[in-house]
């Protein structure tokens, strides 16, 4: 019998959250020596009040848990409000999306519009996998211009770890590919069965020892807002601040739009560069047709 993908992404995921933490950490003694970091099921199934085969069938994806108990082993297991958000969206027990989206990402032309607008503010869209769906002429100049890219590598966490020049972009690219991979993770869960993100993943998990290390430790976090630095060749070192808007049409697609205060040495950076743009006179749009 073939098992749900999300109870068994579920059941890796509680697995990786209780090694991480000690029996100290929840108020148990440590006891005998351990062979490996991190909680024991029954130590977890203890402190949630259910026996260790109860536990046990949940974490190995044989049994789906109900909201009240989850809630307590989100509890027992110090998660966050990302982790617990990436939990309760793993276990529910009807999901209001399909398992595979076949359907191929099309740029909501409310967002085009938006892109186009934005003429000192370097934005581009993502969508499912990180796919880069739509930027607009500043982000070309500050990242690259997306459209010599096939489709198919189009894909912003693809790029992080293939680029070179990704690598000399981003002063802090590690924890940029750090919170990428965990970005991807919680979104993940809405499309359990995904079959386009199975293959990035085992791509990039072929590629690079450090993108495999760090999909298998689970970790989730939203797409909200946040500060990257960034080293430009033309610029110079740019401290950009990001949001994120969702289209209310479809919700997959996120645009994220970079600013500076005024009067920064980043935002004069972006003037510049923005300045530059326009003296080029780019007669076509950054989009995905």
């Amino acid at each position: 019998m073939q098992r749900n993908p999300q109870l068994n992404e579920l059941g890796e995921f509680l697995k990786a959250r209780r090694a991480e933490l000690s029996p100290s950490d929840v108020g148990l003694r440590g006891g005998q020596r351990r062979r490996v970091s991190g909680l024991r099921r029954e130590e977890v199934a203890l402190l949630a009040a259910i026996s260790t085969e109860y536990y046990t069938r949940i974490e190995q994806g044989r049994l789906q848990a109900s909201a009240p108990l989850l809630d307590e082993i989100a509890q027992v297991l110090r998660l966050n409000d990302d982790q617990r958000t990436y939990l309760f969206e793993l276990a529910a027990k009807q999901s209001a999306r399909p398992s595979t989206p076949d359907q191929r990402q099309r740029l909501d032309p409310q967002l085009q519009h938006l892109l186009d607008d934005l003429t000192t503010s370097p934005a581009f869209v993502i969508g499912r996998r990180t796919d880069i769906l739509g930027w607009n002429q500043l982000a070309a100049a500050l990242w690259t211009d997306f459209g010599t890219y096939p489709e198919p590598e189009r894909v912003f966490v693809r790029l992080l770890f293939t680029e070179p020049w990704m690598r000399e972009l981003y002063a802090d690219w590690e924890e940029v590919t750090r919170l990428a991979i965990a970005q991807l993770r919680m979104e993940s869960a809405r499309y359990p069965g995904d079959q386009k993100l199975t293959a990035l993943v085992h791509e990039l998990s072929a590629r690079d020892t450090q993108f495999r290390q760090r999909w298998t430790e689970h970790d989730v976090a939203a797409r909200l807002r946040g500060t990257k630095k960034l080293c430009h060749t033309a610029v110079g070192d740019l401290t950009l601040d990001w949001d994120t808007l969702t289209c209310a049409v479809d919700p997959d697609q996120h645009m994220i739009v970079w600013t500076a205060p005024p009067g920064t040495p980043t935002h004069d950076g972006l003037r510049l560069l923005a300045s530059w743009v326009a003296d080029r006179k780019p007669t076509a749009s950054g989009t995905v047709g």
